[in-house]
């Protein structure tokens, strides 16, 4: 049977955390590539290494630091993870989550994912922001689902019910605050599909991709959203478009972690301010 974790300590981890910490918040946030900088906004911030946290998992991925960040923003208090862990880092799926299980424990209740993706759809362009509405679990539907394994019924059900995944709520209330902002223009909504991972896809895969209906493709989020609502946790997402995917032979180009993470930096500003006024207003 496919391991799975312990309900006991996950709880002990939450504990050992929050007498690290004054704060004890309601809302977390994970962090994607190149988007760490939301953790600069959280005010009178705790931070705990994960290498501090006993038989946490490590973050390996540059832009990815490795950081619990306890604090307020806008008034809320918040914890984010400066740094998620990946399937392709060699991590069994369901460890890539324990974070979110920790952060449950710590007594959050709604979750709000970032990331950065490859945009599918030709619509798109690179600096859009995409709400996602819903996802495609690749590796799930092709046998590596994270709740894969023994269930114990204290996390949640054995089999899950994933079509309400994405609150719809705070979808109207982003699209409204991204409005004010004056950010609507790169606004989008769409459909996130997951793949395995570290490498980027080929012509042909991104094509199929697209034939699936997916507008955005990356390595992560689609996990942790399942396992966050396994738990009966509140779930938010947004991808950053840091690239587009090569649909066509001859005007194929090839898509480098750098590029990512450069693009991440350069939307870096509205991104912050659509989640700081997001949980501001939440």
């Amino acid at each position: 049977m496919c391991e799975g974790p312990s309900f006991e300590h996950v709880q002990s981890i939450g504990e050992l955390l929050l007498g690290k910490t004054k704060h004890r918040p309601t809302i977390g946030i994970i962090c994607g590539s190149g988007l760490g900088g939301l953790a600069d906004m959280v005010e009178d911030a705790n931070v705990v290494l994960y290498s501090e946290i006993p038989s946490f998992p490590i973050s390996t991925v540059p832009g990815h630091m490795g950081k619990l960040v306890f604090g307020t923003m806008k008034g809320k208090q918040v914890v984010l993870m400066r740094g998620r862990l990946h399937y392709y880092e060699g991590y069994p799926m369901w460890k890539t989550t324990i974070p979110v299980r920790v952060l449950k424990a710590c007594g959050i209740s709604t979750l709000i994912l970032t990331n950065a993706a490859g945009g599918l759809n030709s619509d798109y362009s690179v600096g859009d922001i995409m709400i996602i509405k819903d996802h495609i679990d690749l590796p799930g539907i092709s046998g590596e689902c994270v709740l894969r394994g023994g269930n114990d019924e204290r996390f949640g059900p054995r089999f899950l019910a994933t079509v309400d995944t994405y609150d719809k709520e705070l979808a109207t209330l982003t699209k409204s605050i991204a409005g004010k902002l004056g950010l609507s223009d790169i606004m989008r909504e769409g459909t996130y599909i997951m793949i395995g991972g570290p490498t980027f896809e080929t012509v042909a895969e991104s094509r199929l991709l697209r034939n699936f209906g997916a507008d955005a493709v990356g390595m992560s989020t689609v996990p942790e959203a399942i396992v966050a609502r396994h738990m009966g946790m509140k779930v938010f997402g947004l991808s950053l478009i840091t690239d587009m995917c090569s649909l066509q032979y001859d005007v194929a180009s090839a898509t480098t972690h750098e590029q990512v993470l450069a693009a991440g930096r350069k939307r870096a500003k509205d991104l912050q301010e659509l989640v700081s006024n997001l949980v501001q207003n939440m």
